[in-house]
């Protein structure tokens, strides 16, 4: 994962360790003081956010244990597609150019120009060098691009 999205990961968990959970616990302590929690709907809410929350945070703790956190701009730039590099694209039918920088699955946000590594664009570019074309196979038919820099920010 970049630096980025590890950062953006951390700053979830610490919101959900020190804003979310207390507001749950204390809903689920207000609930608890209505009465019968058997049909309490309240307190099940309160206990199913909780779930969700406690959850989330698993998973994030997890993600940030188990991944390797890369950062591109300490890498010498050599003109290759890796990971985490910043990528400008010319599409060769619609003569048009595309930025994408290449990230982690849980970082990807197209609309940003942030693409998952295992896209098929991130797929058809890694390892490729500035200059080199490439096809791409989409669901509407190949798309053929030409790479025009490879950028390390």
């Amino acid at each position: 994962m970049t630096v980025q999205g590890a950062e953006r990961l951390r700053q979830e968990l610490s919101e959900l360790k020190s804003v979310t959970r207390p507001k749950i616990t204390a809903a689920i302590a207000e609930a608890r003081e209505h009465g019968d929690l058997k049909e309490n709907a309240e307190y099940h809410a309160a206990r199913e956010q909780q779930s969700f929350c406690e959850g989330r945070i698993k998973e994030i703790e997890s993600k940030l244990a188990d991944s390797e956190v890369i950062d591109v701009t300490k890498i010498q730039p050599t003109g290759k597609v890796i990971f985490g590099t910043t990528v400008k694209l010319y599409n060769l039918n619609t003569e048009q150019s595309v930025t994408y920088q290449i990230v982690g699955e849980d970082e990807a946000d197209v609309p940003a120009g942030k693409i998952s590594v295992i896209s098929p664009i991130a797929r058809a570019l890694m390892g490729k060098m500035e200059g080199d074309e490439i096809v791409v196979k989409a669901p509407a038919g190949d798309i053929e691009y030409e790479i025009e820099t490879v950028q390390h920010i």
